[in-house]
């Protein structure tokens, strides 16, 4: 039943990838489905990852204010699709980055907030670098729509990658406990 749960997972989280291109409000929804599918792995009667209750709450919350924040933006807004793939490929760099954090972090807390930050900061990165491009340029950092568009594009990008990032953080926990 695990490797149902997990390819379950892979597969959910790929697709919630894909439809940070077209259809941005079933991008956070797909990721915290596959949190929750990860949330159902036992072994010997005991969860796998320690993704309980508070931790599916909050996140369902934050999901649910992604969507609706999606949903009220303007529909022409909702179909552009510019820079995704500089935010998208900048918000896994920054989620591998963050990661890192294992080697000078001990507290879990503070590998969570590095993953974040990590994933914030290079989906940021990511639009900057889209903006700075010919395609980009009227959506420079000069421009009235950077922090729009920003926003309304970097934020769903931001919260869809940081799902997967929290079970990895907890997955490299759990092979350092188990390493000693």
């Amino acid at each position: 039943m695990n490797v149902f749960l997990i390819i379950l997972s892979c597969l959910l989280w790929a697709g919630s990838i894909y439809c940070l291109y077209g259809r941005q409000t079933a991008a956070p929804a797909l990721s915290y489905l596959a949190l929750v599918a990860i949330s159902f792995m036992t072994g010997d009667g005991f969860p796998l990852f320690p993704v309980n209750n508070t931790i599916l709450v909050g996140w369902l919350c934050i999901t649910l204010v992604v969507m609706f924040t999606t949903i009220l933006q303007s529909e022409p807004m909702k179909r552009q699709t510019k820079g995704m793939t500089f935010m998208i490929a900048g918000g896994i760099v920054g989620l591998a980055v963050g990661l890192l954090s294992f080697t000078f972090a001990a507290s879990l807390a503070m590998r969570y907030s590095c993953m974040a930050l990590g994933v914030i900061i290079g989906t940021a990165l990511g639009f900057l670098l889209y903006a700075l491009t010919p395609d980009g340029r009227p959506l420079g950092p000069g421009s009235r729509n950077f922090f729009n568009y920003l926003l309304a594009k970097g934020f769903p990008t931001a919260i869809t990658l940081m799902m997967p990032g929290l079970v990895l953080v907890m997955a490299i926990a759990l092979n350092n406990v188990n390493a000693l």
